[in-house]
């Protein structure tokens, strides 16, 4: 899900409520079928940022927090042109899939009988984009930048049935209320889609006045700022991750080379990788907390470069193949004290030669983190940046703690 470019308010500081565009969202909710269980309540306050939805009372796991009919979807086939987008389909096809819905969107947002005004009143971003739709003057890269972003931050795209794997991805969607609700990854509803409607259910407990939150994905906190503006404090995004460059650990393992003949082995290894497709020059291997989202490019590097020279003779000669995976070698981050030597110590190096590119250690910054008075007089951006550097260098010391 993509769903607002949000920034979380700083502490103490609350927008004034403005009813006006709530209450006439809350009409067209009425008029459309969209229903709003009445335990919530769509809000500027007590929300992180923005608009959001709080609970009035609380909810419990499985309650229905609302449900949107079809109908009330913006989309390539329910706005006005939809007649015009499916002849055009064929012109309007691209990578992303988001041509057609930019199209309908821009149409609604100007056709002064469009049947979502009052929904696009919940958006302050599109204030700035009151330009005739094909006007030559204000047809510019900037204009559809910004409805590429809205487009980005508000849009919903439905999985596809495991039946369907092979079809193209379904076209994306806007889908009111749901994308009023801001993220968290310990969040608290979830998103269900049947034939007659969208449901936003609640996943655990809500007491009365908490903010409920949807997730936008399983993102790291440098997918967070970089496509919604903001980073999720230390501990709270359980999905963060940290990288290790692919060549900084071909780095580690030439430091453990003593004459040229072992440096051009390791090359050769490290060519094999390549081949394997295991390995490149601009790849890297992505930690969590829980685990290695590229388990199998970051075992079989590690085999590969630490395995003795006939051993890598052999395997190289059979092209890889009949690599039986061990138990004890799994990259899960629970196994990780038990994987050979060899494996952890070239680990340990890596990670030590990846925390080397931070400008700052772990202690200054966590100094900084303690003291709330210097870190109030950080910028947004000051601010943003060090959690997700902070959460990187957390990831990285876990493993330096694991590879002991």
């Amino acid at each position: 899900m993509a769903t607002q470019t949000k920034r979380r308010r700083v502490a103490g500081l609350a927008d004034s409520e403005d009813p006006a565009p709530v209450a006439g969202f809350l009409s067209w909710c009425r008029r459309v079928g969209l229903e709003l269980s009445p335990k919530v309540a769509v809000s500027r306050q007590g929300t992180v940022a923005g608009y959001g939805m709080v609970a009035r009372e609380s909810v419990q796991p499985g309650e229905l927090l609302f449900a949107v009919p079809r109908a009330a979807l913006l989309s390539q086939h329910t706005c006005s042109i939809s007649g015009l987008l499916e002849r055009e389909r064929g012109a309007l096809q691209s990578q992303s899939g988001w041509v057609p819905l930019l199209l309908a969107l821009l149409h609604e947002l100007q056709a002064p009988a469009s049947p979502w005004s009052p929904y696009f009143a919940l958006w302050p971003e599109l204030g700035r984009l009151e330009h005739p739709m094909f006007c030559p003057r204000v047809r510019c890269l900037e204009l559809y930048r910004q409805l590429v972003a809205l487009v980005m931050a508000y849009s919903f795209q439905e999985p596809l049935e495991e039946e369907e794997d092979e079809k193209e991805p379904n076209s994306p969607l806007m889908v009111p209320a749901a994308d009023v609700l801001n993220h968290l990854a310990n969040h608290n509803a979830n998103l269900e889609y049947s034939p007659n409607c969208l449901r936003m259910v609640a996943t655990q407990p809500i007491p009365k006045g908490h903010e409920i939150f949807n997730t936008y994905g399983q993102m790291a906190n440098w997918q967070l700022i970089h496509m919604y503006g903001f980073a999720e404090p230390y501990p709270d995004n359980t999905d963060d991750t940290a990288d290790i460059q692919m060549v900084t650990v071909r780095e580690a393992a030439l430091q453990g080379t003593e004459v040229e003949a072992e440096r051009l082995l390791l090359y050769e290894r490290w060519d094999f990788l390549c081949k394997l497709e295991m390995v490149g020059e601009e790849g890297a291997f992505v930690i969590g907390w829980e685990e290695v989202l590229t388990e199998e490019e970051l075992a079989m590097t590690l085999k590969v470069l630490c395995m003795p020279a006939e051993e890598f003779r052999e395997f190289k000669d059979q092209d890889g193949r009949g690599d039986d995976r061990r138990e004890e070698d799994s990259l899960t981050i629970t196994n990780i004290p038990k994987l050979k030597a060899s494996w952890r110590q070239l680990l340990r190096d890596s990670v030590l030669l990846t925390l080397q590119t931070y400008a700052t250690d772990l202690k200054a910054e966590q100094d900084l983190l303690s003291n709330k008075e210097v870190y109030a007089t950080l910028s947004w951006r000051e601010q943003q940046a060090l959690q997700v550097r902070y959460g990187q260098k957390m990831i990285l010391h876990q493993l330096l703690e694991l590879t002991n």
